[in-house]
């Protein structure tokens, strides 16, 4: 038995789309890479004028709509909005998060309550207005993009983290639960991705991917079904053998890799100056 024959098929070509998060970074990469393959594309954004101008850059085949997914309103609207532009969403990625960076004590609660909202409430509004669409139909494919640090722990990003290993416990359960619908919820997991989210960690090439990769998994996931998928696949089993070792052997590799200061030089370096603007923005609602 393949993996994917318990869910009806859904080829890219004709599917509508719709895609948080979808005006740079992955988002924008998975757009672009839906569209080629000839799907309808929906991009929502906090920034609705540069979800507007992504989508006037990929062509007729994508439309851009305001959407804030920490509010359930909004992504009732905005669902609302792309049906009437594409039909019925077909695929969902969730993509939009955030990741500030600092020491657990010195974030504050604005901070904190803000990635949740994002990265956790996000997939869940989401998820809870596209399914019962789905169910009624028998079909759909949800990704939800979370983050390698959903599978290990992450000094700097200890909250940050806490959402990610909530989305992929979150994304397992829901599958469990709509597979018997023909709906299938895959979760996406890659390491650290060349885009401004990541800016000033200084981490080896080897365990860096681009954007593009990611949306290579993302697309690829509607023909497998696959649960999860880590990116780059190799460092999903790598990160599983660690976690096997004994907590002594983890917290002495985290302490010879300088860890615990990865944060703080993150946030010294000017090329994040312009992702921390943006997201202390998006704290304060601005």
């Amino acid at each position: 038995m393949s993996p994917n024959s318990r869910y009806p098929a859904i080829g890219t070509a004709g599917a509508a789309v719709a895609i948080t998060g979808g005006a740079r970074g992955i988002g924008l990469a998975t757009a672009k890479a839906f569209a080629a393959r000839g799907a309808y594309v929906a991009i929502g954004d906090l920034d609705e004028q540069l979800a507007e101008q992504a989508a006037s850059d990929i062509g007729s085949r994508c439309v851009a709509f305001g959407l804030d997914v920490g509010s359930a309103e909004s992504f009732v609207k905005f669902v609302n909005r792309v049906e009437c532009s594409t039909g019925p969403v077909d695929i969902l990625v969730n993509n939009a998060g955030i990741m500030p960076l600092s020491e657990f004590l010195e974030e504050s609660d604005r901070v904190s309550s803000t990635q949740i909202d994002v990265n956790l409430w996000g997939p869940i509004h989401g998820m809870r207005t596209v399914l019962p669409g789905m169910v009624e139909r028998g079909r759909g494919h949800i990704v939800n993009v979370a983050s390698l640090a959903g599978k290990m722990s992450t000094p700097g990003a200890a909250v940050y983290s806490a959402t990610k290993h909530a989305v992929v416990g979150l994304s397992g359960a829901v599958r469990n639960e709509m597979a018997d619908h023909g709906i299938s919820i895959s979760v996406i997991m890659p390491s650290l991705v060349r885009t401004e989210l990541g800016a000033g960690l200084a981490m080896p090439a080897a365990v860096t991917v681009t954007p593009e990769t990611v949306a290579d998994a993302i697309v690829d996931s509607v023909r497998t079904r696959r649960a999860a998928t880590v990116v780059p696949r190799w460092l999903g089993s790598a990160v599983d053998v660690a976690n096997l070792l004994p907590s002594s052997v983890r917290e002495a590799a985290l302490r010879r890799a300088s860890a615990n200061g990865l944060a703080a030089a993150a946030n010294r370096d000017p090329k994040r100056s312009e992702y921390r603007r943006r997201i202390e923005g998006q704290v304060s609602g601005e």
